[in-house]
Order: structure tokens, then C-alpha cells, then sequence
């Protein structure tokens, strides 16, 4: 009793700049458009909020 329950997040990142264009992804690594960093700083947010105790 008592014991805290661990947390699993998963998040995936946010859109690249090949999402953008619509292009196959996967294979290398591409950087985020603005979108994505906007998306990736919420997330940060958000995950900051929900680690609070």
C-alpha cells in the first residue's frame, strides 16, 4: 500500500519538415518545421504539468 504506480508516456515528435511536404519519413533524420517545434515545446508543457507532485 502506499507505493506509487511508475508512468509510461508515450509522445511522438512533432511534424517534420518532410511531414510538411508530404514526403516518405523514417530513414533519416530530418528536422522539425516550425509546427513541430511548436508542437514538441507544448509537449514539454505538458509533460512538466503532469509531472508535478
Amino acid at each position: 500500500m502506499g507505493k506509487e504506480q511508475p508512468v509510461l508516456i508515450l509522445l511522438r515528435h512533432g511534424q517534420s519538415l518532410w511531414n510538411l511536404e508530404n514526403r516518405f519519413t523514417g530513414w533519416k533524420d530530418i528536422d522539425l518545421s516550425e509546427a513541430g517545434k511548436l508542437e514538441a515545446s507544448h509537449a514539454a508543457v505538458l509533460l512538466k504539468k503532469s509531472t508535478k507532485t
